[in-house]
């Protein structure tokens, strides 16, 4: 093979200082240097002498460690990876009857997305929810409002994933009360709630507590599901929020699993073993522009989780390993501008997404620039997915860019910047000192104006933006609209739900909490399930326990 390599590499050179160097005297490059969305620096031709530093069992077979080839043996000929589509707007009842409507659509699984109070812990009528009640998601404040959600949905066969962070855990203890009350199997229930709170304080900013605490509740809900709901992920650790608040590629995967390690070491912590609870830890990553950095991305990151699970937690179960994820399509790639070409935008990043080994998808109306999609938009994005499934064949064979020379050097490139990060991290004080010292925070800020001065300067391509542009153009488009009786129909629900109530009950229920709260070793889940079903509300819950653990200031980053 030596031979063959130093054979290959003087045909490479000779390629290079004759056919190449003559051709580029007549007709120079479109570009002086040619780099990846990261910065990785990209040539202009791959041969096998890229392999060279990407061993063989690296690389490996489909469903075998380290799965940089795929999480399952037979991927998509197998089943198709779960079309997914977000959906939240209004009250209960509206975001109801747009799920039903993606159902009949073809929609294989659920993803529900809250609005801004209900995501920040405060009940619609607190003063800081003016003007917010079921605008960017659906408003859920009591038990009775989560019957509604899911109200004629069959939740043992259809997998729901919820978007939501600092208060999480109550939304999961209304799913579990929900079920409960149907007399439902609590181990048929498959889904994920997002749960990771760490990436809040570096990207997304949502938080409601300081951060140990909010880690603390993380645990709570892994070791609780983990009992309780044998085929339910009780966290998504996520990396799309850190992509859209402005990061590289590589940080976006680098980053979750920074949290990763905090959140096992956690639980680890409490006495229980990493195959336990690892089989159901589950990730979210965003698509981006960059297609085949990005499918690297993808194929890099289940390589290095499962080396971290294997090597650093001691990880023997293969389902402990394989690394399962939901995508999303760039929402920060949308534009207003010519906003139809979002549909081309959105194809290509889930065909991305598809090649890379995604397990669910969701890809973004052509319309999200403007407002929460319609349903024609919504209807679009899932032709999209569902043409890619069964028109272009892509689907038929497991990891059909496994051994490209450029996407197998790119994937041991993404890795290895990967380790690279986590590397810093642990030799500077581990993932929450950083994130307080605001080390994270930085290289997001930094990159996003690298980025910034890039679309200025015209040298990243925004078509429309700054290439292309119409200058007169007046877009006609119908979105979707807001219906100024949401507040009142909601605050109505939770006035009755509080008139109603057991108030010497949910008072009793309310001094538990606290003392659970106080004891590190209880878990926060049985009692939080109690008070929902007793009738407190979200934000009832969340205030009670600021104050007790007060809440989160963030130093700010310049």
């Amino acid at each position: 093979m030596s031979k063959e390599l130093d054979s290959l590499r003087k045909q490479l050179e000779s390629w290079e200082s004759h056919e190449l160097a003559a051709f580029l005297k007549k007709s120079p490059e479109r570009k002086p240097e040619f780099r990846t969305l990261t910065g990785l620096p990209v040539k202009p031709v791959y041969t096998a002498l890229d392999l060279a530093g990407t061993p063989p069992e690296d690389i490996g077979l489909p469903g075998q460690y380290p799965y940089t080839r795929g999480a399952y043996p037979t991927m998509y000929r197998g089943r198709l990876w779960t079309m997914r589509q977000i959906a939240g707007f209004g009250t209960a009842e509206d975001t109801n009857q747009r799920f039903k409507y993606l159902i009949a659509q073809g929609q294989t699984g659920l993803s529900v997305d809250f609005d801004m109070p209900t995501l920040m812990g405060y009940d619609s009528d607190h003063p800081v929810s003016e003007g917010e009640v079921g605008r960017e998601g659906v408003a859920i404040d009591t038990l009775a409002d989560m019957e509604h959600l899911f109200d004629g949905i069959d939740l043992e066969n259809i997998s729901v994933s919820m978007t939501i962070n600092p208060s999480a855990w109550i939304l999961l203890a209304m799913y579990i009360a929900v079920a409960e009350k149907r007399g439902l199997d609590l181990n048929k229930l498959s889904g994920t709630i997002q749960a990771d709170i760490l990436k809040e304080y570096m990207a997304q900013k949502e938080w409601a507590f300081p951060i140990r605490p909010s880690v603390r509740i993380v645990r709570d809900c892994i070791t609780h599901c983990a009992r309780n709901m044998r085929r339910y992920n009780p966290i998504n650790i996520s990396g799309y929020h850190i992509s859209e608040a402005g990061s590289s590629p590589v940080d976006e995967v680098a980053f979750p699993l920074c949290n990763l390690i905090t959140y096992v070491e956690e639980v680890v912590k409490t006495g229980m073993h990493v195959d336990e609870f690892a089989p159901r830890l589950a990730f979210f990553f965003v698509s981006q522009a960059d297609f085949f950095e990005e499918i690297a991305k993808f194929r890099a990151v289940r390589r290095a989780y499962a080396k971290i699970m294997k090597e650093r937690f001691g990880a023997s179960n293969p389902e402990s390993m394989r690394l399962r994820f939901h995508t999303q399509t760039a929402a920060a790639t949308l534009t207003k501008p010519q906003y139809m070409v979002n549909i081309v935008r959105t194809t290509l990043q889930a065909l991305s997404a598809v090649l890379g080994g995604t397990q669910s998808l969701h890809t973004n109306g052509m319309d999200e620039a403007f407002a929460i999609p319609t349903e024609e938009a919504m209807k679009i994005a899932l032709r999209t997915q569902q043409v890619i499934a069964d028109e272009s064949n892509v689907a038929n064979v497991i990891d059909p860019l496994g051994g490209s020379y450029y996407v197998e050097h790119l994937t041991t490139q993404m890795e290895r910047a990967i380790f690279e990060v986590i590397e810093e991290v642990d030799r500077r004080g581990g993932t929450i000192r950083m994130i307080e010292e605001g080390w994270f925070q930085r290289r997001i800020a930094d990159f996003a104006y690298e980025t910034a001065i890039k679309k200025a300067k015209g040298e990243k391509v925004v078509l429309g933006v700054n290439k292309f542009v119409e200058p007169d153009e007046k877009p006609k488009i119908e979105t979707h609209p807001y219906d100024p009786t949401t507040a009142q129909r909601q605050i109505a629900r939770l006035k009755q739900v509080r008139s109603t109530r057991n108030q010497r009950n949910v008072d009793a229920l309310f001094a538990r909490l606290v003392e659970v709260a106080r004891d590190e070793n209880q878990n926060l889940l049985p009692i939080t399930i109690e008070l929902v079903r007793a009738g407190a509300s979200m934000g009832e819950i969340v205030e009670r326990l600021k104050t007790l653990w007060g809440t989160y200031r963030e130093t700010p980053v310049f």
